[in-house]
C-alpha cells in the first residue's frame, strides 16, 4: 500500500508543478488504483502524473472529497484520458458526468476491500479511512467538516493510525497527538505549528511525496 501525492501547493520532486489544489493516487494490492480528487487544472494534474510515471488509464475509481474547484478541476481530463474509470462522488457534488459508472456517497460505504468512505460530512465532504497493517490512515480533501469530526467517524473502521490532506481552519492541535503519521497539505493554515509540535511524525507534503504503508 502505498498513497503518492501527485497534486499539492508544494512540491517535493523536480519536474512537478505546484498548484493550489489537492490529489493522491492509493495504489493498494488487489485492486486498480484510486485517485482522490483532481486538484484544480487538468494539465497540470497530467504532467504530474507523467512526471511520476503514473498512467491516467490504469486508474480504477476516482472519489471526489468535495465539490470545490481546487478538486475537481481535473475530473473531467481525467475522465477524457480513462473511459472505464468509476466515479465515487459526495451529494453535494451535482454537475453532470455521463458515460460511466457513478456512485454518490451520503453514507459510510465500502469502495474496496479495506477501503472506506466516511460518507458526506457536514452536507458536503467525504474522506477515506483506509485500512493497513499499522491501522487506519485517512485521506482528506480539506476537512471543512472538521478534522476531529472526520476522525471520529473514521474510527468505526478500526484505530486510527494517521491522516493525510488538506485541514482547513483546523486548530485542535491537540486531537492529532493519537496519531503516529501526520501529513498536512494542500490548505492546512498551521503547517509549522503542526510541525513543531509533532517532528517526529508530521511529514513535509509535496507533489510526489510517497508514502509507504506496508501491505
Amino acid at each position: 500500500m502505498k498513497i503518492t501525492i501527485v497534486y499539492d501547493n508544494e512540491v517535493k520532486q523536480p519536474g512537478l508543478k505546484a498548484d493550489w489544489g489537492f490529489s493522491c493516487l492509493i495504489d493498494a494490492k488487489q485492486t486498480p488504483p484510486i485517485l482522490f480528487d483532481t486538484g484544480a487544472t487538468g494539465s497540470i494534474l497530467l504532467h504530474n502524473m507523467r512526471q511520476l510515471r503514473l498512467d491516467p488509464a490504469d486508474i480504477g475509481i476516482v472519489v471526489i472529497s468535495h465539490p470545490h474547484w481546487d478538486h475537481t478541476g481535473g475530473l473531467q481530463d481525467i475522465v477524457d484520458a480513462n473511459k472505464d474509470a468509476e466515479l465515487y462522488l459526495p451529494p453535494s457534488f451535482r454537475e453532470g458526468i455521463s458515460g460511466r459508472k457513478i456512485t454518490k456517497v451520503k453514507q459510510p460505504l465500502e469502495i474496496r476491500h479495506n477501503i472506506f468512505s466516511t460518507g458526506e460530512l457536514g452536507g458536503i465532504e467525504q474522506s477515506l479511512a483506509i485500512n493497513t497493517d499499522k491501522g487506519v490512515v485517512v485521506v482528506v480533501g480539506c476537512s471543512h467538516p472538521g478534522v476531529g469530526n472526520i476522525l471520529d467517524a473514521a474510527s468505526t473502521f478500526g484505530n486510527i493510525y494517521g491522516i493525510i490532506g488538506g485541514f482547513h481552519g483546523f486548530h485542535d492541535l491537540d486531537r492529532l497527538n493519537p496519531l503516529s503519521l501526520i501529513c498536512p497539505c494542500h490548505c492546512t493554515q498551521y503547517k509549522s505549528e503542526i510541525k513543531h509540535l509533532y517532528p517526529d511524525r508530521c511529514l513535509d507534503c509535496g507533489a510526489g511525496l510517497v508514502i509507504e504503508l506496508g501491505d
